[in-house]
């Protein structure tokens, strides 16, 4: 599907006094414009987000009860449980803050859903295994922010619960908000409006999204809140748990914050950037077994990398084994065994992506005789549930639709939703709900189940909200370019000050910049199907490659003159280093 370019533009003469304001060069000022960044201190901060930049843990919601809990059961000696979820950001949230219990000197035990037998979320065979532990005081992690009844159920059952999540709550008149004894809990906004939720009635409820929407901690992934809930226990002087202790835990958090693609602004970007330096010196032998098997060692450790080496390898567990022993492996202090796992969820990645592939082409064969005119709905006898969220996420992107791909079994369907930008999947399954036995997740990505004999119904209810909902170039797919510039400022300097915006990721992706009537020289295609060639204009060339893009030398004819969207970088080939054009998009230059 070919996308539109669109190009930022701002102001020449703002552009020009934040580049002297900020001594950066004006192509280097205008992305970051982009990003929401005016003035010297804006562009410092983000820049340079170390630890002294880390947000007050005490500003997310219960924080200071749920320590007080904490602190409770270490005088009472009591057991807890801490309940997990079985994806990266789950499996290292769990894993942080079993590491800060222990450390603390608590007896703690964790319970990690299995997706076929238990399925998504906080429910009763967590309840249940704390019973079964004598566990008094349950804390979820990266789930529980709807289990109402289940909270419920551990309530009458005398186990104390506190909720840790960082997904959206159910809205409602007040039900069950807050604490215990409470009615309602306000959600404050920047218009000072007051929205009501259901909340589960458990004694603390650290969800970010009950705070303030403009925070620094409003998009923390499940492990984010994990982490910033250990070092809310860091700063209680009477626990033998330091600032020293808490450190370490940074790569953990840094893979669930990367895995969960929440934005990479603001607390998150911080979390991440540190907690890469964790990763790339491997002190943790999970995950320095876990780079081997993904032949990273000798590689530098960037986020884009680790989000297609480590992430699906952690992912493998939950989506077609069981996941309970990646904690064990991510706590695990010794090689052979930490060796011994990783190697076990290297075979089961692969075991994923051919189950995947069978699915996703299944898929594809269902698309065929389906109207997608506003949103894709396909649902088929068996398919695998460990991979429908990856098959949605591949046809969302390559068809430019919102996408809901079911599993049928027993008479239920059960899926997985992934969106395009423009559309909140969350509230449209909210105006949907009637048909559905529960959904959750995020504006970009949910999890669905309803009844078979329903499922035409919510496909015409859920198209006819998307046809509602957004325009045709909602459904169309955008190049957002930060720049036109000319090929004379592609310079090393400007190279090494876009270097400065990594880690990338959702909420800061990479720069895109472009250029216009270029020269085509020499194109051709190297490997199995990349572009090279060179772009010029007037006296400057500059080497171009274009990964995946082959298909286009037919239409790139020697001295064909082009528009080029790229990102500049540093190319590093037999002991030589030359600036080169990494192409997005090309197209004939009007």
């Amino acid at each position: 599907m070919h996308s539109r370019w669109l190009t930022n533009r701002t102001n020449p003469e703002y552009v020009r006094y934040l580049s002297q304001s900020a001594s950066i060069s004006p192509v280097f000022a205008q992305v970051l414009i982009n990003r929401g960044l005016k003035t010297a201190a804006d562009i410092n901060d983000f820049l340079c987000p170390g630890l002294t930049h880390f947000s007050d843990p005490y500003e997310l919601p219960s924080m200071r009860t749920a320590v007080e809990r904490v602190k409770a059961a270490l005088q009472r000696k009591e057991r807890i449980l801490v309940h997990g979820d079985y994806d990266t950001d789950g499996l290292t949230a769990t894993a942080i803050l079993l590491q800060a219990l222990k450390r603390i000197g608590l007896d703690v035990h964790y319970f990690v859903p299995n997706r076929i037998l238990h399925g998504y979320g906080f429910h009763n065979p967590g309840v249940d295994m704390a019973k079964k532990l004598g566990a008094s005081l349950i804390i979820t992690v990266d789930c529980g922010i709807t289990s109402l009844e289940t909270v419920s159920c551990a309530n009458k059952a005398g186990i104390d619960v506190i909720i840790t999540d960082h997904h959206e709550p159910l809205k409602g008149e007040g039900q069950g908000a807050g604490g215990k004894g409470q009615k309602e809990l306000p959600h404050r906004s920047s218009l000072i409006t007051h929205q009501l939720f259901k909340l589960p009635e458990a004694i603390a409820v650290v969800n970010p999204k009950l705070g303030d929407c403009n925070s620094r901690l409003s998009n923390l992934s499940g492990a984010g809140v994990a982490f910033k809930f250990a070092e809310a226990l860091a700063m209680e002087g009477g626990l033998p748990f330091s600032r020293d202790d808490l450190l370490p835990l940074l790569d953990l958090a840094a893979l669930g914050t990367l895995a969960d693609v929440v934005p990479l602004t603001g607390e998150n970007r911080a979390i991440l950037k540190e907690g890469l330096k964790f990763i790339h010196d491997g002190s943790r032998p999970g995950i320095r077994a876990l780079k081997e098997v993904s032949g990273l060692n000798g590689k530098e450790t960037r986020a884009g990398r680790l989000a297609y080496t480590l992430v699906p390898r952690i992912n493998a567990a939950g989506r077609i084994a069981d996941a309970r022993d990646v904690v064990k492996l991510l706590l695990s202090e010794i090689e052979e065994e930490s060796q011994e796992l990783s190697s076990w969820l290297d075979s089961l990645n692969s075991r994923r992506q051919q189950i995947e592939e069978e699915v996703y082409q299944k898929a594809l064969e269902r698309l065929r005789e389906t109207d997608m005119t506003s949103a894709i709905v396909l649902a088929g006898e068996g398919w695998h549930q460990g991979v429908l969220g990856i098959v949605a996420s591949k046809i969302a992107e390559k068809f430019y639709r919102p996408t809901f791909i079911f599993s049928v079994e027993n008479g239920v369907a059960k899926g997985s939703a992934r969106s395009v930008p423009s559309f909140d999947i969350c509230k449209g399954l909210a105006e949907s709900s009637r048909l559905l036995l529960s959904f959750g997740g995020h504006k970009q990505a949910a999890g669905i189940k309803l009844k078979v004999e329903d499922l035409p119904a919510f496909e015409k209810a859920i198209k006819e909200i998307v046809q509602d909902s957004l325009d045709a170039s909602d459904l169309q797919p955008a190049l957002e370019i930060d720049a036109n510039i000319r090929l004379s400022e592609v310079t090393p300097e400007l190279v090494q000050e876009l270097s400065l915006l990594e880690p990338f990721g959702f909420g800061n992706p990479e720069p895109l910049l472009g250029s216009k009537a270029l020269a085509v020289v020499s194109p051709r295609i190297v490997g199995n199907k990349h572009l090279k060639m060179r772009l010029k204009r007037e006296s400057l060339s500059l080497d171009a490659i274009g990964f995946d893009m082959g298909g286009l030398l037919e239409e790139l004819q020697d001295s064909a003159v082009v528009d080029a969207v790229f990102t500049p970088a540093i190319n590093d080939w037999n002991g030589g280093r030359c600036l080169q054009l990494i192409l997005k998009a090309v197209r004939p230059s009007a």
